[in-house]
């Protein structure tokens, strides 16, 4: 059963000069792992930032459509996800053991993410499942 969905569309523009910033300004955001794959094609930095960033905007929406009473930033939110790739599709991993107001009886099973970007902008979607 689906229990969220998010989506999210942000501007590739927004993320020109983040190959700039400081790796723990980047860690604030982004894992290592992501960091490190969107700094290797300076030419495709700003797109690889700007989805990673949309999924982790469509994940919060889709975690609040979920839980819209659970109190959490963010910022908090993205520190705890990080974005790889299985067999050339994106996998959006979350490290649940960092969430602590998810209630008991609901558990997220399966995390579906769709991402896509362009020279323009960038999208994500996230669709939550419960167990």
């Amino acid at each position: 059963m689906i229990i969220g969905t998010g989506i999210d569309l942000v501007e590739v523009a927004r993320f020109t000069d983040w190959h700039k910033k400081t790796i723990p300004q980047l860690l604030r955001i982004f894992s290592q792992e992501e960091i490190d794959y969107c700094l290797s094609q300076a030419e495709k930095s700003a797109q690889r930032f700007a989805v990673r960033f949309a999924a982790r905007e469509a994940f919060y929406k889709a975690l609040c459509a979920a839980w819209p009473n659970m109190p959490i930033p963010f910022l908090t939110l993205c520190s705890m996800i990080t974005i790889t790739k299985q067999h050339r599709v994106p996998k959006l991993i979350v490290d649940w053991n960092q969430i602590k107001d998810i209630p008991e009886n609901i558990k997220v099973g399966v995390i579906h993410c769709s991402l896509a970007h362009e020279r323009l902008h960038a999208i994500a979607l996230v669709t939550l499942e419960q167990n």
